[in-house]
């Protein structure tokens, strides 16, 4: 099944997954944030709705369980490093015409990358060059 891109809701659940590796609904709900970047408090969401989006997961083919009766233990079925590489291929289709020139320009006017950074990055393309 190819991987979709997720909602908002559906990425911080598989953040959460990637990072206990499995859990059920009430593990996902103690590891998801009680406030926002400002440290103001935010209402965790309710069981049910953890549930829901775990089950929505589940039938994108990016969640499997094991049951033991009526609950059950949840575990990726992609890795992170899987949907990250999704995520760039969808950024550079979407954004910069498949072009990482157009990207890594993007990166050095808008983000300020300094001097080291932009050699880090030559270092590593000739590295990918020489393989």
């Amino acid at each position: 099944m190819p991987i979709r891109e997720l909602t908002k809701a559906e990425e911080e659940i598989m953040r959460v997954l990637w990072q206990l590796k499995k859990g059920f609904v009430k593990d996902v709900l103690a590891e998801l944030p009680g406030s926002d970047a400002d440290n103001a408090p935010l209402a965790k969401p309710a069981y049910n709705t953890v549930s829901t989006i775990i089950r929505i997961l589940e039938k994108k083919g990016l969640v499997g369980y094991t049951a033991y009766g009526k609950t059950h233990e949840y575990y990726p079925l992609i890795t992170e490093e899987e949907y990250r590489r999704f995520q760039t291929e969808q950024l550079m289709t979407n954004y910069f015409d498949n072009s990482l020139k157009k990207l890594v320009s993007f990166f050095v006017s808008e983000k300020n990358i300094s001097l080291s950074e932009a050699d880090e990055i030559i270092n590593l393309l000739n590295k990918k060059k020489d393989q």
